[in-house]
């Protein structure tokens, strides 16, 4: 069975995007109310999203020009492209791939893929995907780039396939065990201005599937957490699909579990069943494991119960993972810690909300389809005169999940055991299990199911808080629409923003509001010239774009947005290939800002503190990117973008 990287990242996409919320969680809309229907029309436009909550105190006509400064690039339709396009007056050059040297003295890569696991965990891992850039003390050309590799695909090997059909190579295993995690790099400005890899830097490192890491907060020592190979229930090895990532006021990375799921497998059906902390994550049950059967070679990775091994052998390993992982990249000899205060579930990325005083909000998306938003509010405030006493902050705290209100209020719904229904007689007799099976407390607690989750972006200035909801094309069959989540079969996704009462981070009510739908303008048709049905029609005023997913805000209030479709599919036509467009929060004017190559998704944008070099990852590209010679293994590629003119990004 020979997959392609797009066939693998289909296939991917196709089991991650399946319902597996049980929740009868009340909606708030329906399909008969007369302004959603004008709205899946387009005749209402934008004046449709202030209906859906309100101004976030932000005028639209605030301001007389638009912080968009650049001419937009078109869509590429070309079905061989394979190259990033950016406006004029800018430069796109390929910076960090898969394969390349990370620690020094690591051998370059090999173009056949016939690097051993040893090598590969000393290289750039694959699929590049989260990133932030942690500068030196008081400075703006030297730093540290800290990026996560999400998963892997094909050309990882030799053969350019991986098949699950029959036990894996143990040595395949290990290399797409190395080629997961995390990379951290020393760049720094040379005499030209030209950004350069620090090759000798002390500070190189990779972190991957066999890194050994602590548990912290509740979950530290619980029985849950302890395995044949943990008796102590404090140690892993390894975090698994690092999707986005987030840092702190302290100068941490945040790297987020997202789809950690797909790699474990519990074949004792009885115990499946009746075992929450798997089945409501949706790990397989019966045949192999979604990615890549790891476990017919690695014993940790079959969750099956073994009543002979301490601890059931391993049917507590999924419990290790499904957490975000604060790593130091300032100290390569520290351990990675996962915190397990902030909720088990599949962490798309996390942002945080900072006040003057030292309070904080951590929010993050669940990215699978009908799950939650949730913030986690740390018990302590920030010290900056104490660096010391950020180390454990976010140990200890209130996690909360989000409900959505038909009149544009939310609340946020305490996840603490004795609260909200989380009692003993529920499942739930501690706060320990409360975390540990975080989708069935926010079930229970009643929060608004949404159209997958993705990136979370806080605006410095206003304290908005920016989510995208990527798509949802079950929405309308296993869960109804709402004023939240209002069109049925959503392909395109759309985006939503909300303030905190009172513009605090530890507030337990919000307004909110659509930003965008995103889809194709009112009176578009399609290749045989037919009307676009209502459902793919969006909001955008400007370029359209599908299935918004990484998100970022710059210091001077731009909104990021990069895309994941699938760019094969026929709806998405129009769309061309993935794109990373910018925002205007006030005027909602979206502009096309870089075209990916073929097949790829954008993804991890970071910049310099002085915002005149941005960072962004270009995906499992589909043909040869980098090389582009229509030939060469593609390679998930780190990018980075300056303005000819040496000027700010986005001007």
């Amino acid at each position: 069975m020979k997959l392609t990287p797009q066939d693998f990242h289909d296939a991917m996409e196709a089991h991650d995007n399946v319902s597996i919320n049980p929740s009868r969680n009340p909606h708030f809309n329906s399909l008969t109310n007369p302004a959603r229907r004008s709205l899946l029309k387009g005749g209402v436009g934008l004046a449709a999203l202030v209906f859906f909550g309100g101004s976030m105190g932000i005028s639209r006509d605030a301001f007389a020009s638009t912080l968009l400064g650049f001419k937009g690039v078109p869509v590429q339709v070309d079905p061989a492209f394979d190259t990033v396009v950016v406006p004029e007056g800018y430069s796109a050059v390929p910076f960090f791939s898969w394969g390349d040297p990370v620690e020094a003295g690591a051998p370059q890569w090999k173009p056949d893929a016939s690097d051993d696991w040893q090598v590969q965990e000393r290289q750039a891992g694959d699929n590049h995907d989260g990133m932030e850039f942690f500068p030196f003390e008081g400075r703006q050309d030297h730093g540290l780039l800290v990026m996560n590799h999400e998963y892997i695909n094909p050309p990882l090997h030799p053969s350019n396939q991986i098949d699950q059909s029959k036990p894996r190579p143990l040595s395949e295993v290990r290399k797409e065990q190395a080629a997961h995690g995390v990379s951290i790099i020393e760049v720094r400005k040379d005499a030209s201005g030209q950004w350069q890899r620090v090759m000798d830097s002390r500070y190189n490192r990779r972190i991957s599937t066999l890194t050994p890491m602590r548990i912290a907060g509740p979950l530290a020592g619980h029985d849950q957490m302890k395995t044949a190979a943990d008796e102590t229930g404090e140690q892993v090895f390894g975090t698994l699909n690092n999707c986005g990532s987030g840092f702190t006021p302290w100068g941490t990375y945040l790297t987020c579990e997202e789809n950690w799921h797909n790699y474990f497998i519990n074949r004792d059906t009885a115990d499946y069943a009746k075992r929450i902390s798997h089945k409501r994550y949706g790990m397989a049950s019966s045949g192999t494991s979604k990615n890549y059967a790891w476990e017919t070679a690695d014993p940790r990775f079959n969750a099956t119960p073994d009543p002979k091994q301490a601890h059931g052998g391993y049917v507590n390993e999924p419990h290790r993972f499904g957490w975000i992982v604060e790593i130091d990249p300032f100290d390569p000899s520290s351990k990675p810690i996962k915190r397990t205060a902030m909720g088990r579930f599949c962490h798309e990325s996390v942002a945080h909300m900072q006040l003057e005083d030292g309070s904080l909000a951590f929010y993050s998306g669940d990215d699978s389809k009908d799950e939650y938003i949730y913030k986690f509010v740390p018990s302590k405030r920030f010290d900056a005169a104490n660096p010391k006493a950020n180390r454990n902050l976010l140990d200890d705290g209130v996690l909360y999940v989000a409900r959505f209100d038909a009149d544009g209020t939310g609340q946020w719904l305490a996840l603490v055991h004795g609260q909200n229904g989380l009692i003993a007689d529920n499942g739930f007799s501690s706060q320990a299990e409360v975390l540990l099976n975080t989708r069935a407390a926010a079930d229970l607690a009643g929060a608004t199911p949404m159209d997958r989750p993705e990136w979370v972006a806080v605006h410095p200035q206003t304290r908005d808080v920016y989510v995208t909801l990527t798509n949802n094309d079950g929405r309308g069959n296993k869960k109804p629409v709402d004023k939240a989540n209002p069109r049925p079969h959503n392909l395109h996704g759309q985006i939503i923003r909300f303030s905190e009462q009172g513009a605090k981070p530890g507030a337990t009510q919000f307004k909110w509001e659509l930003f965008l739908l995103a889809g194709e303008q009112m009176g578009a048709k399609d290749a045989q010239g037919k009307p676009v049905p209502a459902n793919l029609i969006g909001t955008i005023n400007g370029d359209i774009f599908s299935s918004p997913d990484g998100l970022n805000i710059d210091e001077f209030g731009r909104i990021w947005i990069q895309t994941d479709f699938d760019d094969e599919v026929p709806e998405m036509q129009a769309m061309g290939c993935n794109q990373l467009l910018c925002a205007d929060p006030s005027t909602r004017e979206v502009r096309r800002f870089l075209v990916g190559p073929r097949g790829c998704e954008i993804t991890g944008l970071t910049r310099s503190p002085d915002n005149r070099t941005m960072w962004i990852n270009v995906q499992h590209p589909g043909i040869s990117y980098p090389a582009s010679d229509g030939k060469t293994r593609p390679r998930s590629t780190t990018v980075i973008i300056t303005k000819n003119d040496g000027g700010i990004i986005g001007t």
